[in-house]
């Protein structure tokens, strides 16, 4: 399974690690989509910045 991740909101401001995080999981700019395997990894990541996402499980 894989899974989709949208980045909803900006990193302006926000804390250093989490802006790393973001960028980490390839998002650029507000509206960025990326797919990604469905991971303990990526999970964690997701799960630390998810109030600037959102995540959409893709077969």
């Amino acid at each position: 399974m894989k899974l989709k991740v949208t980045q909803r909101k900006s990193i302006i401001g926000r804390k250093q690690d989490h802006r790393r995080t973001v960028r980490a999981l390839g998002l650029k700019r507000i509206n960025d989509s990326v797919v990604h395997d469905d991971t303990p990894q990526i999970r964690g990541m997701v799960h630390k910045v998810r109030y600037l996402l959102e995540v959409e499980e893709v077969k």
